[in-house]
């Protein structure tokens, strides 16, 4: 679980974004990178796809979502306000049926 990190009450999440992907969604972790897989509908172009990664993330989580770094980069780490290691797990698990070790 090296792509989680609680600093207070919130959670840095490591992520990894694959653009121009059909739709949103959390498919798999990344071992080698240890940063979660996140695929999204827009494309990387004029922040469409920050933007996307903050909207589905608040709405699939119910929590403030920002980019912390990795604005221009694929690589990205997001803090979710409020949001603790063991619930985004079980969420992660019930949403999108990802285990992460």
């Amino acid at each position: 679980m090296d792509c989680l990190r609680e600093v207070g009450d919130d959670l840095l999440v490591n992520i990894e974004v694959s653009p121009a992907s059909g739709k949103f969604g959390i498919p798999s972790y990344n071992e080698w990178r240890k940063r979660i897989e996140v695929k999204i509908h827009s494309p990387p172009q004029k922040g469409k796809a920050n933007r996307e990664i903050i909207k589905e993330f608040s709405e699939t989580f119910g929590r403030d979502v920002e980019i912390v770094s990795g604005q221009k980069s694929r690589q990205k780490t997001i803090r979710i306000q409020g949001m603790g290691r063991d619930l985004f797990l079980k969420l992660v698990s019930e949403k999108f049926g990802l285990e992460i070790p």
